[in-house]
């Protein structure tokens, strides 16, 4: 690895990690801005699922009050059977393919939330059964490129629960699912030596990132850093889909 590679795998662990930490999901939607631009294509997502799972277990410590395994539990339910679907997807599709769906995620969702939810109302069913839908293609994301935190984040939004509910349900969910995430990347031989010397420099520094994170949490304007992260997301979105498109 050069001083580049180094210099962008360093900056890319440590910002994903602050998002992880102060917003309990975005590992992959920031990582990626910045790992897809230095690193191996399939080296990326199993370091994603490896550094979003150091920051998760940080708010797992820190957050451990506020947070509620029962109020996820629909969620889990479909998130666990879209796990392995996702992990297949990851075998056989093309890295560049992955690559490009990121990006476009990372826009349609910055965009989207640019935008805002306001207008947006969709009823709860006390059946679960749209939490289950949401949770399954949720574990999807998660099983190819540990993108399991966006959807569920975005739908209890729509359901117009506070933050403090949402984090209290899409936090427990994520840490699980990623797990999951990496047990199945690992039966499918995404593990491997080619990922540790990135997984050494990434996961020290997604933690670090992480602590930060969790202590901004309380103690900085959540709308202020909302509109940050979401200016970044969308810059790596770009970067992402326009390097994907000029080879």
């Amino acid at each position: 690895m050069d001083v580049y590679t180094i210099t962008l795998l360093t900056l890319g662990a440590l910002t994903a990690g602050f998002v992880n930490g102060f917003a309990g999901f975005g590992t992959a939607l920031v990582a990626s801005g910045f790992w897809f631009l230095v690193l191996p294509p399939e080296i990326v997502p199993p370091l994603i699922v490896v550094a979003a799972l150091a920051g998760q277990f940080v708010g797992l410590w820190k957050l451990a009050g506020r947070l509620s395994w029962s109020k996820s539990t629909y969620l889990i339910s479909g998130g666990v059977f879209g796990v392995p679907v996702g992990t297949l997807l990851l075998t056989i599709l093309d890295p560049n393919t992955v690559k490009m769906a990121i990006g476009g995620m990372l826009l349609c969702y910055s965009l989207v939330q640019f935008r805002g939810l306001s207008d947006l109302k969709l009823p709860v069913h006390r059946d679960g059964i749209a939490d289950r839908g949401i949770g399954f293609v949720s574990g999807i994301l998660g099983g190819i490129a540990g993108l399991s935190g966006v959807l569920p984040m975005i739908w209890l939004q729509v359901n117009k629960l506070s933050s403090a509910e949402q984090r209290a349900r899409y936090q427990p969910f994520n840490l699980l699912i990623l797990g999951f995430a990496a047990v199945a990347m690992g039966f499918v031989g995404k593990f491997n030596a080619a990922l540790l010397p990135y997984a050494l420099i990434a996961v020290p520094f997604s933690l670090l990132g992480a602590f930060i994170g969790v202590r901004a949490y309380v103690g900085v304007s959540e709308n202020t850093f909302r509109q940050i992260v979401l200016g970044l997301l969308f810059l790596s979105g770009c970067v992402i889909v326009a390097q994907t498109v000029m080879g």
